[in-house]
């Protein structure tokens, strides 16, 4: 049975999606299906809380789309995991997942303690308090920051590469880390030669979280395992959203209403 999955790219353009979607493929297994969009409109990047919170309705609005149209996961692709549970409230059978949650529910079993490399101390402190939150501080042994930005990556790849192994070094030499995660999706594609030099598994916050998805539809299909809606994920009443007009409000008439 096919596999269908939406990689969302949450900015607003699509620079990224066709790489994405590429490098999607070159991993997925055979029954996968892969589509990759990015937002009709937003910021660039997400590298300021406000800039997240800009897209919180068009990215809710995205994957209750694909919900809705039949896809078995989504990803959120960005290492915040912005709006991760709120996504899960609207999924009324569609798994979705994202990259801090799941790199870090990987890195805890591959090794004792894992480091994550970031772009920018600016990023730091809410990346904690999704470890934090993920209970996975104890298996942190640190954060290490390129100072570089999330449009910056690839405009000189060999001097990102060179900047990563630097840091990725000290984690595992100085920091005492078994497991090195790449903080940012769009550090995708640096993780095979990393992982060689260093001889210690090396996370690519792009594949993982698809992986991840792949694995969560196959036991969703097989064993009957699907996010539970009787606590925190349990979506909003359709009733609410339409005595209060939410559709009409937010120029997404017919996504929650019945045929």
């Amino acid at each position: 049975m096919k596999k269908r999955i939406l990689f969302i790219n949450p900015v607003g353009h699509d620079t990224w999606d066709r790489q994405v979607k590429d490098y999607l493929c070159s991993t997925k297994a055979e029954d996968t299906e892969v589509e990759v969009v990015s937002l009709k409109k937003g910021p660039h990047h997400l590298e300021y809380e406000y800039y997240e919170a800009l897209i919180g309705p068009d990215l809710l609005h995205t994957i209750k789309q694909a919900d809705n149209d039949g896809y078995d996961g989504a990803i959120i692709g960005c290492f915040y995991d912005p709006f991760l549970h709120a996504a899960r409230e609207v999924s009324e059978r569609m798994v979705v997942t994202a990259p801090a949650e799941s790199a870090l529910q990987m890195a805890a079993v591959l090794g004792d303690r894992f480091s994550i490399i970031v772009g920018r101390r600016k990023w730091i402190p809410a990346m904690r308090r999704n470890v934090v939150n993920y209970g996975c501080t104890a298996k942190l042994a640190s954060f290490r920051s390129l100072e570089m930005g999330v449009l910056d990556f690839h405009m000189n790849e060999s001097q990102t590469k060179e900047l990563i192994i630097r840091e990725a070094r000290q984690a595992v030499e100085v920091d005492g880390a078994e497991t090195i995660i790449l903080g940012c999706t769009i550090q995708f594609g640096f993780f095979k030669e990393l992982q060689q030099l260093l001889g210690v598994p090396v996370l690519d916050a792009v594949l993982a979280p698809f992986k991840h998805a792949e694995h969560l539809i196959e036991v969703r299909d097989r064993l009957g395992w699907m996010p539970s809606k009787v606590g925190g994920y349990q979506t909003p009443p359709r009733q609410e959203i339409e005595e209060w007009g939410l559709e009409n409000l937010y120029g997404v008439t017919g996504l929650w209403t019945k045929d």
